[in-house]
């Protein structure tokens, strides 16, 4: 399947919060923004990408909702008895009343102690990451098929381009072949017979792009048969399109014709379409 390496994922599971984009990238490159007491995870994290995702820039962003933090808390009740009996020493020693209020005791420093879930806390984070990678290679799924249909109508369009020229490079070597023949018979000179045919076969073979027009029929081919392959195919498809590219300009050398010009400047600028979008694919 046709894989995008563009694509986008946002869960929600407990406190933690992850948001995962991906970008077109030469290798897999992932990266972690996420709290310091937290950042042990990221090994093991970095590990559920392996045989999901194979390139591409992938940004992970974990923010963790205090809202939904599940917090305790506990009394310091040495720290308690130890203030109480300060109070009641600083009473004995003023005369003055100061035995306080419970709510004023809370808030001196220490007092109430908060402590979070960590291994809930942890769960969650590595629950909510293995979500965001299915919803993120779902995308990068939904994308490559878009990317698929879209290079399948360019190779329509080569096709029905070849077929043209097909159509067309023998009615051009002919015309030439008679542009020759007029030239000669214009400026009065006698040719050889057997020179002339030479010359006109020459002449047929650096117009003649049938070779050229028979590799792009098989380029294509390949082209396809890479877009059904289970494995990465981008670096391929790559290839592929400076082969294809490679014979738009070698049949763009050989024309002698505005048309024949015509139809190679028409198979460059699908090419480059396609080039440009495979740069996404993985």
């Amino acid at each position: 399947m046709t894989r995008s390496m563009t694509a986008f994922a946002r869960t929600e599971l407990g406190a933690a919060v992850w948001e995962l984009r991906s970008v077109n990238h030469r290798y897999l490159d992932v990266s972690f923004r996420m709290p310091e007491n937290l950042r042990f995870l990221e090994t093991e994290l970095k590990a559920l990408f392996k045989d999901k995702v194979h390139r591409g820039k992938v940004e992970c962003s974990l923010k963790i909702n205090p809202a939904e933090l599940s917090t305790s808390f506990t009394i310091n009740e040495q720290l308690v008895t130890e203030l109480k009996s300060a109070l009641e020493r600083v009473s004995e020693l003023t005369g003055y009343d100061t035995r306080g209020d419970a709510m004023s005791l809370l808030r001196w420093p220490d007092v109430l102690e908060t402590t979070e879930n960590s291994e809930t806390l942890a769960a969650d984070v590595a629950e909510g990451f293995k979500d965001a990678i299915v919803q993120l290679v779902d995308m990068r799924d939904r994308e490559g098929a878009e990317l698929a249909k879209m290079i399948e109508s360019r190779l329509v369009d080569i096709e029905s381009t070849v077929t043209q020229l097909h159509q067309e490079v023998p009615a051009i070597i002919q015309t030439q072949h008679e542009k020759l023949r007029k030239r000669m018979d214009e400026i009065d000179v006698d040719v050889d017979p057997g020179r002339l045919e030479q010359e006109l076969v020459v002449l047929a073979q650096k117009l003649d792009v049938e070779e050229e027009l028979d590799r792009l029929v098989t380029h294509v081919a390949e082209v396809r048969r890479t877009l059904q392959s289970d494995e990465p195919v981008g670096r391929r498809l790559d290839f592929l399109m400076q082969e294809l590219n490679r014979e738009a300009n070698t049949i763009s050398s050989k024309a002698s014709a505005a048309s024949t010009t015509n139809r190679a400047v028409d198979l460059k600028v699908v090419i480059e379409q396609m080039r440009e979008q495979i740069q996404n694919i993985e």
